[in-house]
């Protein structure tokens, strides 16, 4: 069963959440992305499109604000 938390709504009044359900704990081995993509070209496609998620200016989807941070 999954645990659930009582909180109080923003109209005041109590609702039920569903809480955690992560595992707790620390993974066997670490992730390593250089393992997982294989040429050099893709592992510089991976590097530049973060590049452009965290610094471009002109970035597009859901992620798009209307006024600069």
């Amino acid at each position: 069963m999954e645990k659930q938390e009582e909180k109080v709504g923003f109209d005041g009044k109590k609702v039920k959440i569903l809480g955690p359900t992560f595992e707790e704990g620390t993974p066997e081995a670490p992730a390593n992305w250089r393992k997982k993509i294989g040429s050099r070209q893709d592992k510089l496609n991976y590097l530049v499109a973060g590049e452009r998620y965290w610094y471009s200016k002109e970035w597009y989807g859901s992620e798009k604000r209307k006024n600069p941070a």
